[in-house]
């Protein structure tokens, strides 16, 4: 009998081990962090010695549409609303609901996949973790204001994990980060940070979300011309402010900079 037992016992285990074998495992985020004891936890870049890192492209379409380019190839616009893009159609397009300016109702039937940062079930956030080509792609959702109140989970701050890169766009956000949302979020090389004061959150309140993530790159948005020239001074002595005069910047882990840069590019400033 006690044969009898264990042999079905071995069965079983042999027959769980294989299930779960064939189970497709959740994608892995390297640029989560678990953080005990928040807000004391930096979150930290590094950069190994003679490592020659994949580069990421990214370029400033307009308004707060970015086109981020993998070294495999996937093409990802952010806040897209409908721009005619370089290459044609993105692989993947993120959207965003607080404007028309942030999404369109109507995407080009070219693009592969459209990423909402809204939940599309009334009551339920959007909930995106998943891998397209070489990018881990995922989202952590946060409020917005909607006639004089806040709609729950209406935002989606979209991170990209590419070529050993942590990139995060904060799309549309109007409130500060919670411990919570920092934990979430994890490691962030570069961010990309909209700038308004008004309909998004204002330039102090983003200056402390700038300064929580403590991100290398920091690209500016939404607003262009003096209002983000004025944002970015407030960063003076802490960043160092780099004003381009390309629409695209190429980065590495390797290449990301020592000291933290603001990084204005062509068309925003």
């Amino acid at each position: 009998m006690f044969r009898e037992c264990a042999i079905l016992v071995l069965a079983v285990s042999a027959s769980a081990a294989t299930v779960a074998a064939q189970e497709p495992r959740p994608p892995v985020s390297q640029c989560q962090a678990i953080a005990e004891r928040l807000p004391d936890v930096t979150f930290a870049s590094f950069a190994p010695v003679a490592y020659e890192a994949p580069e990421v492209t990214i370029t400033f379409v307009g308004h707060s549409t970015f086109l981020i380019e993998s070294p495999g190839g996937i093409r990802i616009a952010t806040d897209y609303s409908g721009f005619l893009l370089p290459g044609g159609p993105p692989d993947v397009a993120t959207m965003n609901k607080a404007h028309e300016s942030h999404f369109t109702m109507t995407p080009d039937p070219g693009i592969g996949m459209v990423l909402h940062g809204w939940g599309d079930t009334p009551g339920e956030p959007a909930n995106h973790d998943m891998v397209v080509g070489d990018v881990h792609i995922r989202n952590v959702s946060t409020d917005i204001r909607a006639f004089g109140t806040f709609e729950e989970d209406g935002n989606s701050i979209f991170i990209f994990e590419l070529a050993d890169l942590c990139i995060g766009h904060l799309g549309h956000l109007h409130h500060e980060l919670a411990d919570s949302d920092i934990a979430e979020i994890g490691r962030l090389d570069v961010v990309m940070v909209p700038v308004d004061g008004g309909l998004t959150l204002g330039a102090e309140s983003m200056r402390n979300v700038i300064e929580r993530l403590h991100s290398s790159v920091v690209l500016p948005m939404h607003r262009t011309g003096p209002r983000v020239r004025d944002f970015a001074a407030m960063f003076a002595g802490d960043y160092e402010i780099l004003y381009s005069d390309a629409r695209s910047i190429r980065l590495s882990l390797a290449s990301l900079p020592r000291a933290p840069q603001f990084v204005l590019l062509n068309g925003v400033w």
